[in-house]
């Protein structure tokens, strides 16, 4: 008995011995190799590839040569607005001689513009420029579903948005970063969406799948019962959702219905697919970002007592009923966004390279955004501090 007493203490003495602690080998050196910070009066090219995609922001370089045709798209034309493009049109056929002016065939062309009509024979646009909201450019981008999309420059007519970097009393020097070579661009990725019936037949005449910028959105629409909806990624079922409906977004479209129904903001810069439910019925349900090179099948489940409208970007679109499906994945096409940076000067860079942050008008459009839109994690001190502020 002692003998086994004497073990017993010798292996717990052993046990208690101090140790050297464990270190990981690379930590100190992944530290150590980290660069210090620099500031530099150039604004880097950054490109991201994921998947099959390409999304990046670039400076100059967006057009082989300066631009041609223009597509003036804007809102409904209230008197500032036919203001605004009776000087933006001035201003074009006076600075730019020899560039031809379009707009769509509405009874509200201006005049000095040519009319332009989408589809396979129509006239090239090298130029996008939209007068308006961000509804306006949502309807800019569903002008070119079957293919690439021209840069866009977005001025806002006082409307706040996600999308409107440019104020219309900037559009003479947007104009000029553009002649000039100066322009950068954000392109914003697209989803491309294809509908199937029962027997897995493509839906639809027309044979070219819908592009949206903002998000597709599938809902119960007017019936009083929950959808119930079979979620598959890249051909592995994921869950069955009973809920009010399902939005798959983009980064760009996160900021909006998404995030109504409690998703994630991501930055437009990233390629990203973004599954949000509404309503779901189960409280572990939570929102999930997928890569850009993930396809998101939604398919009516049999069990399902109600269809589901499907609405993408604010357009009412399609019934899906039980058996038939949705496909999701990003579409090669995004769309090229003009940054308010492009009209950010040299002094400009030079005194941002000796500050913390940027200027007025020259950080980056996301961020200043999410602050101004959406008052990001202001408090309700903060909040009556800016009122006060402001009287």
């Amino acid at each position: 008995m002692l003998a086994s007493l004497r073990r017993c203490l010798a292996s717990r003495q052993s046990f208690l011995k101090p140790t050297t602690p464990y270190i990981a080998p690379y930590r100190h050196r992944i530290v150590a190799a980290l660069p210090r910070r620099t500031f530099v009066t150039e604004i880097p090219s950054q490109t991201f590839v994921l998947g099959s995609l390409t999304s990046c922001e670039d400076r100059g370089g967006i057009f082989e040569k300066p631009p041609k045709h223009i597509l003036i798209v804007n809102k409904l034309r209230t008197q500032p607005v036919i203001l605004a493009i009776d000087a933006f049109l001035e201003h074009v056929h006076r600075t730019y001689p020899g560039v031809r002016v379009f707009h769509e065939d509405r009874i509200d062309i201006p005049h000095g513009a040519e009319i332009w009509k989408p589809g396979a024979d129509a006239e090239k646009i090298d130029l996008v420029v939209t007068l308006g909201g961000d509804g306006t450019i949502l309807h800019a981008s569903s002008l070119f579903s079957a293919g690439a999309v021209p840069p866009v420059l977005s001025f806002s007519m006082g409307t706040l948005g996600f999308l409107l970097p440019f104020h219309i009393d900037d559009f003479d020097k947007a104009l000029e970063s553009v002649y000039q070579g100066k322009a950068t661009i954000l392109h914003r990725m697209r989803l491309a969406c294809t509908f199937y019936d029962k027997d897995l037949a493509k839906k639809g005449t027309d044979g070219d799948d819908w592009q949206v910028m903002n998000e597709i959105a599938l809902h119960r629409g007017s019936s009083p019962h929950l959808n119930t909806i079979d979620i598959f990624v890249d051909g592995q079922h994921l869950t069955e959702a009973v809920s009010d409906g399902l939005i798959v977004s983009t980064p760009t479209g996160s900021t909006a219905y998404s995030l109504s129904a409690g998703g994630p903001i991501v930055h437009p810069s990233l390629s990203a697919l973004v599954l949000t439910p509404i309503c779901p019925r189960s409280l572990s349900f939570r929102p999930l970002v997928f890569p850009s090179s993930s396809i998101v099948t939604l398919r009516i489940g049999d069990r399902s007592r109600a269809p589901a409208g499907i609405s993408m970007d604010g357009r009412t679109s399609h019934v899906l009923n039980p058996g038939e499906s949705v496909v999701v994945q990003a579409s090669p096409f995004p769309v090229p966004c003009i940054n308010r940076s492009s009209i950010m000067t040299l002094s400009d860079a030079q005194e941002m390279q000796h500050s913390e942050g940027a200027g007025p008008g020259k950080e980056d459009d996301w961020v200043r955004d999410i602050n101004n839109l959406l008052q990001y994690n202001a408090t309700f001190r903060s909040k009556a501090l800016l009122r006060h502020s402001r009287t």
